[in-house]
């Protein structure tokens, strides 16, 4: 019996090895500037990071109202998190 010839199909799409391309398989390249962060992204965070970290030493001063509070502490230390959160996706 005679083997027929698979020539005539250059791209395979089952066997051995098989095209990426006809697999589906390729990821379209993203443009060179598609993964950068907004301007104000970086200036966002450090004002998170100053105001957090001017709330807690005010609440030590004794210098916002209602003296020292475990309140104020609670949102600097919130504030700084936030701008860490921030700061993993920062590109």
């Amino acid at each position: 019996m005679a083997k027929s010839s698979a020539k005539s199909n250059p791209k395979k799409t089952v066997g051995r090895y098989v095209d990426p391309v006809a697999r589906g398989r390729v990821t379209k390249r993203r443009p060179a500037g598609a993964d950068r962060s907004p301007h104000w992204y970086g200036w966002l965070i450090l004002n998170l990071l100053i105001f957090g970290i001017l709330i807690i030493a005010l609440n030590y001063l004794s210098v916002l109202p209602g003296s020292t509070s475990a309140w104020y502490l609670a949102l600097g230390l919130f504030t700084i998190f936030g701008a860490f959160f921030l700061a993993t996706g920062y590109k």
